[in-house]
């Protein structure tokens, strides 16, 4: 699929007011970019996308009746969850793989992509915050390794935000109330200047949160859209101490 992005709409007379978004949700690469001149096997590892985030945000939007956006093509190619001028747009080496096919890419390759596949998205997550409303509250799914370098990972559940914590607070409140170790801005900190939720969310004034989830939880379609079934409730009483 060469579409930069995939839409799930919401519920016909729909009243949610969550976008969810998956910014890595696909392994994909366009045939004109012959796979980067990677082999094939490394797109299904983490390097390529967010492995188990699209089931979940897909079982998650149709829960709530609420649309969701996915990314459609691996963050090898352009990573959507960073901004237009992020030395780390197009990575040229990703957990200690050359991508031979960004070797080489320079200032107006990058800029093809951006074109081609990350203003698209972007434009999209501003028309369905306009379609929703001033209250729109963003939620993006994420997944990380159960080990980086070699160290395993404490955490099973990441709960990443940056200057506004409205939503984030009462989750990882709810999160470990359910039993979950719950990283705080871990495994990675949610105050990235110019990734998806700060240009959209916070400093637009909307509620926001990054829910990251240990892969393992994810491994099949079956796991993960049991796992977001597990998440709703939680993801409900948050949203409920949020608006109190």
């Amino acid at each position: 699929m060469d579409a930069p992005f995939t839409l799930i709409p919401p519920a016909p007379g729909g009243t949610s007011k969550l976008l969810f978004l998956c910014d890595h949700a696909s392994n994909s690469v366009p045939p004109d970019y012959d796979a980067l001149g990677l082999p094939a096997p490394l797109f299904e590892t983490h390097i390529a996308y967010d492995i188990g985030a699209a089931f979940v945000t897909g079982a998650l939007a149709r829960a709530y009746g609420a649309p969701a956006l996915l990314g459609t093509q691996s963050r090898l190619v352009i990573d959507l969850n960073r901004g237009a001028d992020d030395p780390t747009l197009v990575m040229k080496l990703s957990d200690g793989s050359i991508v031979p096919g960004n070797r080489n890419a320079d200032a107006a390759e990058v800029a093809r992509r951006l074109q081609r596949f990350h203003a698209p998205y972007h434009a999209a997550i501003r028309q369905q915050i306009a379609a929703i409303g001033p209250g729109a509250i963003l939620i993006s799914i994420h997944s990380f390794t159960p080990a980086w370098k070699g160290v395993k990972r404490p955490w099973e559940m990441g709960v990443l935000y940056g200057r506004d914590g409205r939503l984030a607070r009462p989750l990882m409140k709810h999160l470990a109330e359910a039993g979950f170790r719950v990283g705080d801005n871990e495994p990675y900190t949610g105050a990235l200047e110019g990734d998806t939720l700060d240009t959209h969310g916070t400093k637009t004034g909307h509620a926001n949160v990054l829910i990251e989830m240990r892969q393992d939880f994810l491994e099949s379609r079956q796991k993960a859209e049991t796992f977001a079934s597990r998440l709703k409730p939680i993801l409900d009483a948050a949203l409920a101490d949020m608006e109190r």
